[in-house]
């Protein structure tokens, strides 16, 4: 086949160059008041885009790419998201396909920290210094659902990170809330969010901070029980620490010991190669007095073409005197 000057037709830089106005196309957000995904090409839903991801992390927009893409588009495709919120002071891109992620300014201010908004709760970001910012978007739902649920509840909040699930529990109205983390510097900016809320001691509510392998810890965590609601959304893989193929069942089995009787769980799963069901069958089969009761939808933009693929959040119920049927 012949090539012209300008032209490569096997080229994908050619091709992503014409997907431009597509990607801005599909981005249907018209308030950004809220941090949130723009744009989800993770999910395959977007022909030649799946290598891409777009967040407004006010008053950022964050471009992340897990594979390396023509340069030339990716000036342009900074200048279309910039012209699309006015309140944009930088825009920066993430390379997952590099070592250790490194995050660079494309246009505008260098910004390495911000606070955004969710659902009327602060929460810190931080951009540049690790593969994640602190704040899970395609979460925003099941926070929702917590704060909505967690009046006068006691929370156990297992692989707490920065502590969101906790903030959202604490404002909607939980009596205590136990967070649970290995990383004691994640846990540390957990408490940050916190202060950033005025949530730190509001009304004499208790909010403890654990810095413990969750695995090993049954008898702290069963110290502070019992709960009436469990928060679990634990890696999919964390080298040394959690293989949750192998891990769920060990957290799954320790119910009965941890929860009253009607108390709310919060399963989630983030493996790709892991479906609602796999979910499901561990815990019919390490606690059978659990019984289903919804799977929360993830906000819209989080489009996935295979299903099971994306985040699986499932709420369960622990009823020891109910057989659960799935």
């Amino acid at each position: 086949m012949s090539r012209q000057a300008g032209q490569c037709y096997y080229c994908p830089a050619f091709l992503l160059i014409t997907d431009v106005a597509l990607m801005i196309e599909h981005i249907s957000a018209t308030n950004f008041t809220d941090c949130q995904r723009l744009f989800h090409g993770r999910g395959h839903a977007y022909k030649n885009l799946s290598h891409v991801n777009v967040d407004w992390l006010s008053p950022v927009i964050l471009i992340t790419l897990y594979q390396a893409v023509d340069e030339v588009w990716l000036l342009t495709q900074a200048k279309a998201l910039q012209r699309l919120i006015s309140e944009c002071l930088s825009v920066q891109v993430q390379r997952r396909y590099e070592k250790f992620s490194p995050t660079q300014v494309l246009l505008g201010d260098s910004i390495d920290h911000t606070v955004v908004i969710e659902n009327y709760l602060s929460y810190h970001i931080e951009l540049g210094k690790a593969q994640n910012s602190g704040l899970f978007l395609d979460m925003s739902n099941g926070r929702t659902w917590v704060k909505e649920y967690a009046q006068d509840k006691n929370v156990l909040n297992l692989f707490a990170y920065t502590c969101a699930f906790s903030v959202a529990a604490t404002a909607g109205g939980a009596s205590k809330v136990v967070n649970i983390d290995l990383s004691k510097a994640s846990l540390s900016k957990g408490r940050e969010n916190h202060q950033l809320n005025k949530l730190a001691k509001k009304d004499g509510k208790k909010i403890l901070f654990e810095g413990l392998d969750i695995f090993k810890s049954n008898s702290r965590i069963k110290k502070y029980g019992k709960y009436d609601l469990l928060i679990c959304d634990p890696p999919s893989f964390q080298k040394g620490s959690v293989d949750i193929e192998r891990d769920y069942a060990k957290i799954i089995r320790r119910i009965p010991q941890w929860m009253n009787t009607g108390a709310k769980l919060m399963l989630c799963l983030n493996s790709p190669d892991l479906d609602e069901q796999f979910l499901k069958e561990e815990v019919v089969r390490e606690c059978p007095d659990c019984v289903f009761e919804q799977q929360l939808a993830n906000p819209e933009v989080f489009k996935e073409v295979h299903k099971g693929k994306g985040l699986k959040v499932l709420i369960f119920s622990y009823q020891p005197d109910v057989s659960l049927s799935i």
